[in-house]
């Protein structure tokens, strides 16, 4: 277990560092650009265009990769981050940063494949689970550390955004100089809706409205915060706590998940998710503890739904599908994403900053009555043959890729913790 962990420290540290940039950045834009005075529609749109070139990253950058390699592909994409990083500190205009938006997450597509391609290289079925909540934490820790960064130094200024490009710089140093052997070429995902849809209806249907949701308060967030008057150091608490919070829910939504019907599960979760965004988005609270809370509340239940979905629609599927299930739901999540911030932006505009929980409770609110319908229509899987639950991050970052289900998922007939055969349900 040790030299497995100790093959994969110098990625996992370059890892930190990619994270940490991410979270500065993407908290950094939406702070500056509201300051500049740019309407919530167009910042929803940085969310949209960044959803949009992950999404296009996760179906284009395998065929680069295998084109030119992993280490080469991986000095291209990080060096573009950081290029736009830096250029986004000079030109401060929206339309440029819509579209240096997209290319970031073109980009942040690319990397976090090869950085998940690697690790999946050097796992093995009794160091998989230990590698991958490694690899959950550090990618948690990193995004909340970038975020507190914002107090650090005024956001009207472009250290922020050198402070970035430092970060993904650093990011780029231990994987380029590894003398270890490239891994094997990344997978390739087809999308197949009405064979997901087949599979299971609630997982489908359920993590399209959770990518709506995670995508518009992932993206306006920090707008939400700038607009009810909290300060830029209660804005960086308030966007961490969600992902710290998300993340100590795992394991008791998880394992409650195995226990009982997971559909009953997601619909308690997405409904408390939605009665959190409703009081924030009817009450309109000022103070800054109150806010948080909610807040804190809303991301502790609305981040484990994703995982418990992905579990939910894996206990109907073949082990030989498992990674294919799970990559099309990921890539559902993407267009989710997608849409939500495009929904949220106006809507904020229209109405107050507050609506953005109006956006979200109105997705959570479907999720908790569809899986209800769909649970009086087909019964469970047994709890003795249900997959395992496996921690999966969503939270703010949204680096979710193919590679990363892999690596959750290890491959037919074995499941990540031990390598046990795996049951095939149809």
């Amino acid at each position: 277990m040790k030299r497995n962990l100790l093959s994969v420290a110098s990625l996992l540290f370059g890892t930190l560092f990619l994270f940490m940039g991410n979270g500065l950045q993407g908290i950094l834009l939406p702070v500056r650009g509201n300051l500049e005075g740019y309407a919530t529609t167009t910042l929803g749109l940085l969310g949209t265009s960044w959803a949009a070139g992950f999404v296009i990253g996760c179906l284009v950058a395998p065929k680069l990769v295998r084109r030119v390699g992993h280490v080469r592909a991986f000095s291209g994409f990080i060096a573009i981050i950081a290029i736009i990083a830096l250029v986004s500190g000079i030109i401060i205009h929206p339309v440029w940063w819509v579209l240096l938006r997209a290319v970031t997450g073109f980009a942040t597509a690319g990397t976090s494949m090869i950085i998940e391609s690697w690790l999946n290289e050097r796992a093995t079925n009794e160091s998989r689970g230990a590698i991958f909540s490694l690899y959950i934490a550090i990618t948690l820790f990193g995004v909340v550390a970038g975020q507190m960064m914002i107090p650090l130094e005024d956001v009207r200024t472009p250290v922020l955004f050198m402070i970035c490009g430092i970060f993904y710089c650093i990011a780029m140093l231990p994987t380029t100089l590894s003398t270890a052997a490239s891994p094997q070429p990344l997978k390739a995902v087809k999308l197949d809706l009405p064979a997901l849809y087949r599979n299971s209806p609630v997982s489908c249907l359920g993590i399209l409205l959770v990518g709506i949701a995670n995508g518009a308060y992932g993206t306006l967030g920090a707008v939400f915060g700038a607009g009810s008057g909290l300060s830029d150091t209660s804005i960086a608490i308030m966007m961490s706590a969600t992902i710290f919070a998300g993340a100590l829910m795992q394991l008791p939504a998880g394992r409650l998940s195995d226990r009982i019907d997971r559909r009953y599960v997601l619909a308690a979760m997405s409904a408390i998710a939605a009665f959190a965004g409703l009081l924030l988005a009817v009450l309109h609270p000022s103070s800054p503890v109150f806010i948080i809370g909610l807040v804190v509340l809303y991301g502790a239940v609305a981040n484990t739904l994703y995982p418990i979905a992905v579990a939910h629609a894996n206990d109907y599927a073949s082990a030989e599908d498992f990674v294919k299930v799970s990559g099309g739901l990921l890539l559902l999540y993407g267009i989710g994403t997608i849409i939500g911030p495009t929904i949220g932006g106006p809507v904020m505009s229209m109405i107050n900053p507050h609506a953005l929980f109006l956006v979200t409770a109105v997705a959570h609110m479907l999720i908790t009555a569809y899986a209800i319908i769909r649970s009086r229509m087909r019964a469970a899987v047994p709890v003795e043959d249900r997959d395992a639950f496996t921690t999966i991050p969503t939270a703010t970052s949204q680096t979710l890729t193919p590679e990363s289900m892999s690596l959750a998922n290890p491959g037919p007939g074995k499941t990540p913790e031990t390598g046990d055969p795996a049951l095939k349900y149809s």
